[in-house]
């Protein structure tokens, strides 16, 4: 027999102390009774009746519970969908506060759809060998001196990937650690982010995720993550350690060895959905505890789900308990696993109020993340966009927040496809969105830069395919975006035509020099700066195999140099950097005539005016002034140097003539993505007045050379 007290209502979830564990769950005001499930390694349950409780928390002490110990919890109350009501004490639900999981659901119709019209019909039967369960873990680990690399934003640069993608075939890394979280901190991988120059890594989602049948049925697996079950726990899927709970401490290790490496660590989360889908889909765990208290529902039909999401469900943060549990997950991955910021799946969704109205961007949840002690100091990113009414919220979010900027996305793509009428647009992205950002006081590093992300075409894809080839998908290639923005050089897939190959590989290098010399923050996604291909598949969410891990053996070791010459270029000159955006005006340096912060030029070197922005347009070139000393700016590394970057969309070379008097005398050429930089290390100068001949799709950035170097 256990030793059962009245224990505390808060903190919610199991807390380990020296006598025991304290639970403390949250349900809704029509729940009757609650039973904490303890579940030993043999499948035997004992149930002890939480008599206590406070509001709407049920909570108890049990002595001589610790870590390790599998728990769920029975709830007792009325059944009526209609109403929005799911109470069902033949399902054992998991714990939305628990630490970590173990177990998996082996999805049948215990799990799934209910009759309505005849709830005597409700299914009775819960099999614990195929139930996932909650862990009580105990959160002591010694993080030693570890500190966060708090990197300023304007400095970072992102890499996103996933943990079991990256490592899964990695051949340094041990076959026991591929896909786990040591294997993303093993010491070849951290090698490989470091030497790039990557300052963060951004996890595709880590919280404890479960599989949709649907795919389970048709052999496939839910890869990417995004069907979360549990806000506070580490997938345990990706963990090497067999012990249950494990899967904690070797996340919090992962991230020590970052932080030691100096890279930062941000979590991709998803609060704006959960596994539960619709009202077809399975109860798991919010649905059958307070279905209405963390759900958007439809007005006067509180057993279906208002879809802002497209998975069947959206988490409603108008409501206090739904607001609750986010904030504190949050403050729990930074307060106790040491992660540095948050990439937020389809955010506009937790803007959502009541109804069907529209987003809500003054909505309490901004309010609450502002004010906090905790959050208002760590990176926070939002993916502007969902799929209701109103959803695509690009440049619309507060102080505080950055965003990954779709537009940037679309119009790079369709300028170096070659696409008319976008130079202006192009330059508008290129300098840091000020459109976009500059009007709520937010500077460039609101800007989340990326050219391809997990959810569509790799870098190599992008200039490889016309088309979508999502075949080993199952949906009939009906499933992932349409219009890419892509351009496969002239051959639809891979190609031995020497020609195409040297024009996607230039492409590759356009691209990656364009994210990295412009303002905002740069993403890079995984395995773009090896050449990593998915064979044409714009939506492996699914493909848990070859097409979706970085293949290592296939690497691409000049675009990796190439790369990380970028990043470096970009590293050691603020003036690609920048705090606050252009505005055009001089700045401050000891000459008679100081240049502005940026010009924009012609090819004849004559300053750009309105009507050389046409349609017809496909070549820039821009002056960018070293010189950063007024309004905030940092003043650049010496030396101070200036720039100026020329870049050709166009399918024929472009003469330009480098301008003369008040700007710098001699250049070297430090970026050509027509060519290599010569084995010896020796970069080719040019003078003000030569004329340079910028080939058809290249991008090439001059540094200025200091007088009598």
């Amino acid at each position: 027999m256990h030793t059962v007290e009245i224990g505390q209502p808060y903190p919610l979830g199991a807390t380990v102390d020296e006598t025991g564990t304290n639970f403390a769950l949250a349900v809704s005001r029509e729940v009757e009774a609650v039973e904490l499930c303890l579940v030993a390694d043999d499948g035997t349950e004992t149930r002890i009746p939480l008599e206590e409780r406070h509001g709407t928390t049920w909570h108890a002490h049990v002595a001589g519970i610790g870590h390790g110990q599998r728990y769920g919890y029975r709830v007792h109350g009325p059944w009526d969908p209609a109403r929005g009501l799911w109470h069902n004490p033949a399902k054992i639900l998991v714990d939305p506060y628990a630490r970590a999981f173990t177990g998996d659901y082996e999805w049948g119709q215990q799990h799934h759809s209910y009759d309505f019209d005849e709830p005597d019909r409700i299914d009775t039967s819960d099999n614990l060998g195929t139930s996932m369960l909650g862990v009580v873990v105990a959160e002591d680990f010694d993080w030693g001196d570890d500190a966060p690399p708090a990197v300023e934003l304007t400095d970072t640069v992102i890499y996103e990937t996933h943990v079991k993608g990256m490592t899964k075939l990695h051949p340094a890394v041990p076959e026991e650690l591929r896909g786990t979280y040591a294997g993303m901190a093993h010491p070849e991988v951290v090698r490989h982010l470091t030497e790039l120059g990557v300052t963060a890594v951004e996890l595709m989602p880590v919280h404890q995720f479960v599989n949709d049948a649907t795919l389970q049925e048709k052999g496939l697996s839910n890869y990417w993550g995004y069907n979360t079950l549990g806000f506070f726990a580490p997938h345990a899927a990706y963990a090497s350690s067999s012990e249950v709970g494990g899967q904690v401490r070797e996340f919090k290790q992962m991230v020590k060895d970052l932080h030691a490496a100096g890279l930062e660590v941000i979590l991709d989360v998803v609060y704006n959905h959960t596994a539960e889908g619709n009202d077809k889909g399975p109860m798991l765990s919010l649905r059958g505890l307070d279905n209405a208290g963390y759900y958007h529902l439809v007005e006067g039909d509180e057993r279906h789900y208002m879809d802002y999401t497209g998975t069947g469900n959206s988490v409603d943060l108008s409501s206090p308990k739904a607001l609750q549990l986010v904030m504190d997950s949050l403050r729990y991955w930074v307060t106790e696993m040491h992660v540095d910021g948050f990439r937020f799946d389809l955010a506009t969704t937790l803007t959502r109020v009541e109804g069907e109205q529209g987003p809500d961007m003054f909505s309490g949840f901004f309010d609450v993340v502002r004010q906090d002690p905790v959050l208002r100091t760590v990176k926070l990113i939002a993916e502007p966009w969902d799929v209701g009414w109103g959803g695509y919220q690009v440049g619309n979010f507060p102080g505080l927040w950055s965003e990954w900027n779709g537009m940037y996305r679309d119009t790079v793509r369709d300028f170096w496809r070659g696409e008319p009428g976008t130079l202006g647009e192009f330059a508008t992205r290129l300098t840091g969105s000020a459109d976009l950002y500059e009007g709520d006081g937010r500077g460039p590093g609101a800007s989340v830069n990326f050219v391809t992300a997990h959810d569509g075409f790799t870098l190599r894809d992008l200039v490889s395919y016309n088309e979508k080839h999502n075949e080993a998908n199952g949906e009939d290639n009906n499933d992932g975006e349409a219009h890419n923005r892509s351009w496969n050089c002239g051959v639809e897939g891979e190609t031995d035509d020497p020609e195409v190959v040297t024009l996607r590989a230039r492409q590759r290098r356009n691209f990656l020099a364009t994210l990295l010399i412009s303002q905002g923050v740069p993403m890079i996604s995984h395995g773009d700066e090896l050449g990593r291909t998915q064979g044409g598949n714009n939506n492996v969410y699914c493909q848990d195999n070859e097409i979706s891990w970085i293949d290592w053996s296939a690497m691409d070791d000049s675009l990796v140099a190439f790369t990380r010459d970028l990043i470096a270029l970009r590293r050691d000159h603020a003036v690609f950097r920048r705090r606050h955006h252009f505005d055009g005006r001089p700045a401050a340096r000891d000459v008679e005539a100081p240049l502005p912060d940026i010009v924009w030029l012609e090819p004849d070197a004559t300053a750009k005016t309105e009507d050389d922005w046409g349609a017809e347009a496909r070549s820039i070139g821009f002056y960018l002034n070293g010189h950063m000393l007024t309004r905030g700016d940092e003043e650049g590394e010496e030396p101070y140097r200036d720039f100026y970057v020329l870049m050709n969309a166009w399918w024929e070379p472009v003469p330009y003539t480098l301008p003369g008097p008040t700007f710098p005398a001699e250049w070297e050429v430090v970026v050509d993505t027509s060519s290599h930089v010569a084995p010896d290390g020796t970069r080719p100068r040019v003078r003000a007045g030569d004329v340079l001949e910028l080939p058809a799709r290249s991008t090439v950035v001059l540094r200025q050379v200091p007088e009598g170097a």
